[in-house]
């Protein structure tokens, strides 16, 4: 392959397909539009399946860094109700099945793992254009362009490349997570920390839940989720913190004093992450020189398996131009036979999971049988 592969987008998906063709004697350039690695937080924690995520970073070679990160015991997993009985306990079994790193030390290690130069920070893409022969022209918000044989969107669910393939868009499905963080929980915050206990926690109630994780060194990542409109939440100045969780506590009026504690509590800026996802079954029709990863090609809601997925589709994508590197519509064609089912069936699973959390009607019990059903399988 003469000619290098064009990445937009320095998530772990991206960095996986960087990676693996690295490995693989490829090139590649990863575009990221923020400045640095360092601009803003990564996110928190990340459980890493023993079917897609491992098996990526297997291919990306880079299974003793990944374990390393491992923080043992947050596989643990509890459901509570909104008076903080807890209904479900599982601790962590020790397997390493679905261990908990954290996102941005994951991302850190893919990047350590590439040459200097492989990502050009500060190229927020404005527009991309075919330009035929499977080429592609892409420009940036600083007016420079670049031309492509081989184009990846890896750019999440706003993907800026996408509108080559597809005119489908993320539609809000009516819930929104608002994010905070308690430090120190065991010291200054013992009974919220308590109710999370090892690993994640859901206390849940139709319409509204509180999830959270246990990080590195006593710090709990809460997030609030709420079934309400965008209009909702617009009408709050997130400016404002002390407002944001009066607002939102209020919400949870007649909870259990420990679990609204890690809602007022909380020790950084309220962050809103409204929830979108793409219609499921999202598919397009091959088109020469590029095509999507990750979010940018099957948005689901939350549901642990996102970043899997994403970093999945990146080494299965590398393996594929690796394969046929004299022939990358053979490479793309093949990734993307099995990337379209691949999605469906997580974005379905996805959904399930999703509607038992936060849209039935007698949440949490939903989330109880699922658990409870899993470990009488056992």
């Amino acid at each position: 392959m003469t000619t290098d592969v064009t990445i937009i987008g320095a998530g772990l998906g991206g960095l996986t397909l960087a990676r693996v063709l690295h490995v693989h004697g490829i090139p590649a350039t990863v575009y990221e539009a923020e400045p640095s690695a360092a601009a803003r937080s990564q996110g928190g924690m990340l459980d890493i399946h023993e079917y897609n995520g491992q098996p990526a970073l297997r291919a990306a070679g880079l299974m003793d860094e990944f374990r390393s990160l491992i923080l043992e015991g947050r596989q643990a997993t509890r459901v509570l109700d909104r008076e903080g009985n807890v209904l479900v306990d599982i601790p962590d079994d020790g397997t390493r099945g679905r261990p908990e790193v954290q996102r941005g030390e994951l991302r850190q290690v893919l990047l350590d793992s590439l040459p200097a130069g492989t990502v050009r920070w500060g190229h927020k893409v404005s527009g991309v254009r075919a330009l035929g022969d499977s080429r592609h022209e892409v420009t940036f918000s600083d007016g420079t362009t670049l031309v492509t044989s081989l184009l990846v969107g890896a750019d999440g669910a706003w993907s800026r490349v996408r509108p080559l393939l597809s005119d489908a868009t993320p539609e809000y499905v009516g819930a929104s997570f608002v994010e905070t963080h308690p430090f120190d929980s065991d010291a200054r915050h013992p009974a919220g920390a308590k109710a999370v206990g090892g690993g994640a926690m859901f206390a849940l109630a139709p319409g509204r839940g509180i999830h959270a994780h246990r990080e590195r060194g006593g710090t709990l990542h809460a997030y609030i989720t709420l079934n309400k409109p965008q209009d909702w939440f617009a009408s709050i100045d997130f400016t404002d913190s002390a407002a944001v969780r009066a607002v939102i506590a209020a919400e949870f009026d007649g909870w259990a004093p420990e679990l609204t504690a890690l809602i007022t509590a909380g020790e950084t800026a309220p962050v809103l992450r409204p929830v979108h996802t793409l219609p499921m079954g999202h598919r397009w029709d091959r088109v020469p020189g590029v095509t999507l990863l990750g979010d940018a090609a099957h948005l689901m809601v939350p549901s642990g398996e996102g970043a899997n997925l994403a970093m999945y589709d990146g080494a299965e994508l590398g393996r594929a131009i690796a394969a046929h590197r004299h022939d990358v519509e053979a490479a793309l064609s093949e990734y993307e036979r099995a990337l379209f089912p691949r999605g469906v069936e997580a974005a379905a699973e996805a959904a399930d999971i999703f509607r038992l959390c936060f849209l039935d009607d007698n949440a949490p019990q939903g989330l109880v049988d699922l658990f409870t059903g899993h470990e009488q399988r056992q």
